[in-house]
């Protein structure tokens, strides 16, 4: 994942595309930062896969609420900025699982974990997060969670 945005923000330098640029540095700089923390905690290696997965996750989030935020504040520039920040970010996470997808995932999950009611709903979110991070809207994977625990 990382030489993937490594040869997009080469791409982007001889493109003179500057807006791409600005965001896959952005990308670059918080995983370097995630990196220096690991090798404080001992982790010599920087981060994994997974841990970039979390990290775009995170930007992605930040930026649709930044958006949001705009919006309201009749900044539809800086709003579409970040809308546009997000398309880039997007480009290196996997793709989104479809409805009907996500609720045999949710389904899978339940029984792969054996989970019987409400008070299961942590250890299937946290095998849904390890498993699908990148491919599932947690804000809207916790409701069906609950509701299909809520019915077994």
């Amino acid at each position: 994942m990382r030489d993937e945005i490594t040869v997009a923000l080469k791409q982007a330098m001889r493109d003179k595309n500057a807006d791409r640029l600005s965001t896959l540095r952005l990308i670059s700089a918080a995983i370097k930062d995630r990196d220096i923390a690991a090798r404080g905690e001992g982790n010599d290696s920087g981060v994994g896969d997974d841990e970039v997965l979390a990290i775009l996750v995170k930007m992605v989030k930040q930026r649709q609420e930044s958006a949001r935020v705009y919006e309201e504040g009749n900044r539809l520039d800086l709003s579409e900025r970040e809308l546009s920040e997000i398309t880039i970010i997007e480009e290196f996470l996997p793709q989104r699982l479809s409805e009907e997808k996500t609720e045999e995932a949710i389904a899978a999950v339940i029984a792969a974990t054996g989970a019987q009611s409400i008070r299961d709903m942590g250890k299937v979110m946290g095998a849904l997060k390890s498993q699908y991070t990148g491919q599932i809207d947690f804000g809207t994977a916790g409701p069906k969670v609950k509701a299909a625990l809520t019915n077994n």
